[in-house]
């Protein structure tokens, strides 16, 4: 199993208070430190607004963000977790994440979900639809970019559905990363997101789940692959663990037992946010240090 870092970024009011000028140093700081200790990847939160409420603090833009630290880091793979993709037009969000490869040369990912945080929505002037319009648009939106992130085609695509179409877009650059950017699908809904994730994801992201939930939530996911004829081998699981899941930001034997039952149970990769790291990198080598006791590889 690898591991990514979640950044500091503001969105769990991190960075209330903080001069914006120091908070983007520490957040290149521990992007920086995360590829020195060996860790996967570094990740980014797609919100507007902080959580659990809206406060009058700093949360910094996902795209931007790892546009910079992909200019600021060499190996460490970067990505979202996850983008609203109600918050662009799928046709840019290929192009958008297509550059982000070339810029990144071939270390970008793309995480991506139905979105949920309905206040930042309405802040912003998006509607904000059910959940199975959110959820169909999802569909729709996976069907776009996969076909414009395809690196063996000819970087156009077609398609024309109930909530987005394109006609004929251009994605130039192509992507450095072929076939094409890995796709992470980010949710826990079994009816809808994990067949999503079965039928355009090289990746199912599964958010704050602990190893009980994830073992009783592999035969079903395993079967969303066996409807399509896809062999669900080929589906990588990752857990996303926030710093407030019991363990994850607990230095120490229960950190090291979480994280060895995740591996143990088959899952790829995990993307942690860990308290502290908005005062600078301690916290995460303790963490390192825990993840290799807990036989998680780090490449160093």
């Amino acid at each position: 199993m690898k591991a990514g870092v979640v950044l500091p970024q503001g969105w769990v009011q991190e960075y209330r208070d903080h001069d914006p000028r120091e908070a983007w140093s520490n957040t290149v700081a521990v992007a920086q430190a995360a590829e020195r200790l060996g860790f996967e990847s570094v990740w980014l939160y797609d919100h507007f607004h902080t959580w659990p409420t809206p406060v009058d603090a700093m949360v910094f833009e996902p795209f931007v963000s790892l546009s910079a630290l992909a200019a600021l880091t060499e190996h460490v793979r970067l990505g979202h977790i996850v983008i609203c993709t109600a918050f662009r037009n799928p046709a840019l969000t290929a192009k958008m994440v297509a550059t982000l490869d070339v810029v990144s040369d071939g270390r970008a990912e793309l995480g991506i979900g139905a979105g949920w945080k309905r206040e930042e929505w309405e802040a912003y002037g998006y509607p904000f639809p059910s959940t199975r319009e959110r959820l169909e648009l999802l569909g729709e939106h996976l069907e776009i970019i996969t076909r414009m992130l395809d690196s063996t085609t000819d970087g156009r695509a077609t398609f024309e559905g109930q909530r987005a179409s394109v006609r004929g877009a251009i994605n130039q650059p192509k992507p450095l990363q072929a076939p094409r950017v890995p796709v992470m699908v980010g949710g826990n809904g079994p009816n809808v997101t994990w067949r999503l994730a079965a039928r355009y994801a090289d990746e199912l992201n599964l958010d704050g789940l602990d190893p009980a939930a994830v073992a009783e939530a592999l035969p079903l996911i395993h079967a969303r692959c066996e409807e399509i004829g896809r062999d669900p081998a080929t589906l990588r699981i990752s857990v996303h663990t926030w710093y407030q899941d019991p363990g994850v930001s607990e230095r120490g034997r229960q950190r090291q037992d979480l994280f060895a039952a995740y591996a143990e149970l088959g899952v790829r990769r995990t993307q942690s946010y860990v308290e502290g790291l908005a005062d600078g990198v301690e916290a995460l080598q303790a963490f390192a240090e825990d993840l290799r006791a807990a036989g998680v590889e780090l490449q160093q």
